[in-house]
């Protein structure tokens, strides 16, 4: 073989080059599958019916097909099944390590945006979540961040422009334009933001949608800009309206969004046109289930079974071209052999006629994994989580109030203590009212504060490096002393999360950009799930929760590292109002 290292960037040749690589390295897995014949009954989702087959899988492609005579094998065959939109970095696993544990629930592929890591690192932070996924036998459908930063509202770790789009677009393992989430810059016809449509457009590659509570004329008029998906609705009003568009509605079910029993009766009216995704689901929730609990809910909820799997098979596949087969002859044996068609409960699992998993284990071992970063060196004490106040005796505030299962917020007007020109907080108070604060990671700046009402926290603190879309430092606790304490720990740490309980410190490291362990995934999960119980909220994820605090986008009330910002009307707020007469 030549030895030259050949210089090809951003040339039609090494683009051809990297679909030539990616196509040895395919057929170099699937030959070396041993043929194999499987008798068992099969879901035929294209004609819904179960009938006893006969299949015959060479070189990783199913072969022949054939009614079976006689008694068949346990279990029922069904495609292997797909999460329409996730983001990798929120189960705190990389690529390798997620695979070894979402293949042990029937899933075998991914479409996967990864826009948290490239707000913290950028390009290379794409590169890494590329290289890392190359490692397994999995099917990941990555696309391009269409927005980083999320907002000019924050500060992100890294910039990625048009320019930058187009090129990122052209790589043959990058399939789709990720969520749009600059629906004001669609609807104001913003050139950037057209841009990178443009590129996705030119090269026929799918545009993600991300539209919170965007309805009427706006959502048509988003949808027309060539946007075809939205995950974002939390009402069945919002997903018809949208759905009556065209638009593929995503059913989504994860650690903190929880959408599924709002819109569940959308599959009924538009089959064709629904997917399922867990969009963020943490470890501990990864490890007990993925798409194979909300095929088995929609069954329960009394939707056809067959247009339930077809959400979470035919339709992410046809619509982002993944190559992952549908149980038919010529396609790829990538397949799940269930329980039944109520539980979804996954036996074995293949992907290119491999076997991957087999009753709950994986058959790949785990794989060291790299650690970039970027954080800064930092040391804050209490004072430097005060809020000023020019009343006396009592000041006006806006108060963020989150909403369990939802990433939406309200906001409420609250009247806080003031003393000597700083607001206190009162742990004893019945309205459960706590401070927020969000800390630049990535240079030196004072923390953006913000009041909270609702979380449960009574003396404890909470604080992350996982803080949506940006990842600075999110946290949050009843006294300015645990702030200090909290965020401390999650910048020594260089990322993670952190539960302060008195004197009493839990960290889970992040050391993966501050988004992901290089642990495996079962203790990741143990440590997540124990750190969760501890925590003590009102809330069901309250890490989950926290780190969509800073996300901008969606309304109403969040709070970004530069300061409180109304996500309705998209600019930033004044956390007081006039003093108290």
């Amino acid at each position: 073989m030549c030895s030259t290292k050949w210089r090809l960037q951003g040339t039609k040749l090494e683009r051809l080059w990297s679909i030539l690589k990616l196509t040895m390295l395919a057929d170099a897995q699937t030959n070396s599958q041993p043929s194999v014949t499987l008798r068992h009954l099969v879901a035929d989702v294209f004609n819904k019916c179960v009938e006893p087959k006969e299949i015959d899988i060479k070189q990783g492609r199913i072969v022949a097909m054939r009614p079976a005579n006689g008694e068949v094998d346990e279990g029922i065959l069904i495609p292997g099944l797909i999460d329409a939109h996730v983001h990798i970095e929120s189960s705190m696993l990389p690529p390798s390590e997620f695979a070894r544990v979402a293949v042990r629930h029937g899933t075998v592929g991914t479409v996967s945006d990864p826009h948290e890591i490239a707000n913290v690192l950028g390009v290379a932070g794409i590169d890494f979540m590329l290289r890392d996924a190359r490692r397994r036998t999995f099917q990941f459908c990555f696309g391009c961040p269409s927005c980083v930063p999320a907002t000019a509202f924050e500060s992100s770790g890294a910039t990625i422009d048009s320019l930058q789009v187009a090129d990122i677009l052209k790589r043959p393992d990058i399939h789709y334009l990720s969520e749009m989430m600059n629906w004001p810059g669609v609807l104001h016809g913003d050139p950037e933001v057209f841009a990178k449509i443009a590129s996705a457009k030119a090269l026929g590659k799918p545009v993600d949608g991300h539209a919170p509570q965007l309805m009427g004329t706006d959502a048509a008029k988003y949808f027309s800009a060539g946007i075809s998906t939205d995950h974002e609705c939390v009402t069945l009003e919002e997903a018809r309206g949208k759905a009556r568009l065209g638009m593929k509605i995503l059913i989504r079910e994860g650690s903190a969004a929880r959408n599924f029993e709002a819109l569940w009766p959308i599959v009924l009216e538009y089959p064709d046109l629904c997917m399922f995704c867990t969009d963020d689901a943490h470890p501990d929730m990864l490890l007990k289930g993925h798409i194979n609990v909300l095929v088995a809910r929609a069954v329960k909820c009394g939707i056809n079974v067959f247009d339930a799997l077809r959400c979470a098979t035919v339709n992410p596949i046809q619509h982002y071209k993944i190559g992952s087969g549908l149980l038919r002859v010529g396609d790829r044996a990538d397949m799940v052999l269930v329980t039944d068609l109520q539980e979804f409960r996954a036996i074995k699992t293949w992907i290119a006629g491999e076997l991957v998993a087999s009753h709950g284990q994986a058959k790949f071992a785990r794989l060291p994994v790299e650690t970039p970063n970027r954080f800064r060196q930092a040391t804050f004490t209490a004072n430097d989580f005060c809020v000023t106040t020019q009343a006396t005796g009592q000041a006006q505030a806006r108060v963020i109030v989150p909403h369990d299962g939802e990433l939406v917020t309200s906001e409420a007007i609250e009247s806080l203590t003031a003393r000597k020109g700083v607001i206190e907080l009162d742990l004893c108070d019945v309205r459960d009212i706590a401070f927020l604060a969000v800390i630049n990671r990535y240079t030196d700046a004072p923390p953006a504060m913000a009041f909270i009402r609702g979380l449960g926290l009574g003396g404890k603190a909470i604080a992350a490096s996982v803080a949506h879309d940006s990842h600075n430092v999110v946290v949050a606790a009843g006294t300015r002393e645990a702030l200090a304490k909290a965020a401390n720990a999650v910048f020594q740490a260089r990322g993670g999360l952190v539960l302060i309980d008195g004197d009493r410190k839990h960290v889970l490291p992040l050391p993966i950009a501050g988004l992901m362990s290089d642990q495996p995934a079962e203790e990741v999960g143990l440590s997540y799930e124990t750190m969760t119980r501890e925590v003590g909220a009102t809330f069901k994820a309250p890490f989950m929760t926290l780190s969509f605090l800073a996300l901008l986008p969606i309304p109403a009330l969040k709070l970004s590292d530069l300061g409180l910002f109304d996500a309705r009307e998209f600019r930033f707020t004044s956390l007081q109002l006039d003093a108290a007469k």
